[in-house]
């Protein structure tokens, strides 16, 4: 992504894909995903779904620059399973997603490209079926400001269509809120124009 490039693709919502071969059968779960610590629980929940399937083989790619990915072939021969899911990621030019493909063993052996084919297939046919959407990259800000600021505070987020993630208001107010990156130099100057607003960055999403 380069430095002024604030969009990047995703899928919307979690999609299904299947791939037959020689009796095998491939089936792709391919869903958004951006936390690294969910993995474990996906991956079980899929394993209790699919008790007697033989491989579950995966690949992610992260952050709006899609620099962040992981793979796995979980006892598949190595480069034959993991890396087709991800190339597929790759070639969509997509990101925030996470790609499970569940095999079930067929008695045949495919061979390595047999295997590659039927790894790449069953998520290319998952994508076929995702609605896949541009999204912006935004910057995460934790806002404090006094009870008696809230309409001035409120009155930027309006103008801005600023989105607000988090929020608690008592005497002192805090709000958790997504800009734009490109709009976040506009929106962080005007907050601190105000009198005792506190604005401070949290992360990237």
């Amino acid at each position: 992504m380069s430095l002024f490039e604030d969009t990047y693709y995703t899928i919307e919502t979690g999609v299904e894909g299947i791939f037959r071969d020689k009796g095998s059968k491939f089936i792709a779960y391919a869903s958004p995903f951006k936390d690294e610590s969910k993995l474990k629980d996906i991956i079980a929940k899929l394993k209790a779904m699919h008790p007697k399937a033989h491989h579950h083989c995966w690949a992610y790619r992260l952050t709006p620059d899609r620099n962040v990915f992981r793979l796995n072939d979980d006892g598949e021969p190595s480069g034959t399973a993991g890396r087709p899911i991800l190339n597929v990621l790759l070639s969509k030019d997509i990101t925030n997603v996470l790609v499970v493909v569940v095999r079930y063993f067929g008695g045949t052996l495919l061979g390595v490209p047999g295997l590659i084919n039927a790894y790449k297939t069953a998520t290319l046919d998952a994508m076929t079926n995702a609605e896949i959407v541009e999204k912006t990259v935004n910057d995460v800000y934790r806002v404090a400001f006094e009870y008696l600021q809230m309409n001035e505070v409120m009155r930027i987020l309006k103008e801005e269509q600023v989105t607000i993630v988090d929020q608690r208001f008592d005497n002192n107010c805090v709000i958790k809120i997504e800009i734009r990156k490109l709009q976040v130099n506009i929106v962080i100057k005007k907050m601190e124009n105000l009198r005792d607003v506190k604005a401070s960055y949290l992360y990237t999403i």
